[in-house]
């Protein structure tokens, strides 16, 4: 079970950043994007008060789950894990911080254009 889970995690955790990132291009999936994407920064900064700056559920959970399958040597953040698992190569810590947050308040910044564009539009049709 805590297998499959893993996988269901990796899968579920890249989508949703696929998502963060680039689901505002398409009008149908702007507003979704734009909740999701809010609260990723609550997750990020209000309970990054009490867990640390950046905290992910889907991260908490998903090294509960690798715990359960024995790895140990879990990073810092998901994006550090990602890369590592994709290309073997160790990011340093600050450096995928900077990325992740220049990377999430582009995509904010982008979808919340995105929106106000799109509700513009529907005021005047």
């Amino acid at each position: 079970m805590y297998a499959v889970l893993d996988k269901f995690f990796f899968v579920f955790h890249s989508a949703l950043i696929l998502f963060n990132l680039f689901g505002w291009i398409w009008k149908k999936t702007r507003r979704a994007n734009l909740i999701v994407l809010a609260l990723t920064f609550m997750s990020w900064f209000f309970l990054g008060i009490w867990f640390g700056f950046g905290y992910c559920p889907s991260t908490d959970w998903h090294w509960q789950v690798r715990a359960k399958l024995g790895y140990s040597d879990m990073p810092p953040s998901y994006l550090t894990f990602l890369i590592r698992s994709l290309t073997g190569i160790e990011a340093g810590k600050t450096l995928v911080d900077v990325v992740a947050v220049a990377g999430l308040l582009t995509a904010f910044l982008a979808s919340i254009r995105a929106n106000i564009l799109d509700w513009k539009n529907s005021r005047h049709s």
